[in-house]
């Protein structure tokens, strides 16, 4: 498994991947790959991995920073974190958070 930045082409397998990991969450609000496709439409997603193996994409995680009254708050939220339910449980989601953490540090977050 490898993970990497998103990339255009992904976006497909992306909110696939945000769809089947919350179907079955009772918290699910179900506009959790909505709220992906919104962040990189209105260019907010400050960071955005994908969890790929054999050629599929298993996970994604996406950071945005956080406003608050329309000022920058100077930190990043996280979310949705996604894994396909066959994936889950093996370490994955905690791989991105820890990938997408060390990255934004190294940008000076």
């Amino acid at each position: 498994m490898q993970i990497r930045d998103e990339r255009p082409e992904d976006a497909d397998a992306i909110r696939a991947v945000t769809e089947v990991a919350f179907a079955d969450m009772p918290y699910a609000s179900g506009t959790e790959a909505e709220i992906v496709e919104r962040l990189r439409a209105d260019d907010a997603l400050a960071l955005s991995l994908v969890a790929e193996d054999d050629g599929q994409i298993v996970g994604h995680i996406a950071f945005s920073p956080v406003t608050v009254d329309g000022a920058d708050a100077g930190w990043f939220g996280v979310g949705p974190v996604s894994v396909r339910p066959d994936r889950q449980k093996a370490g994955i989601g905690s791989a991105l958070m820890r990938q997408g953490l060390a990255m934004l540090k190294a940008r000076g977050a």
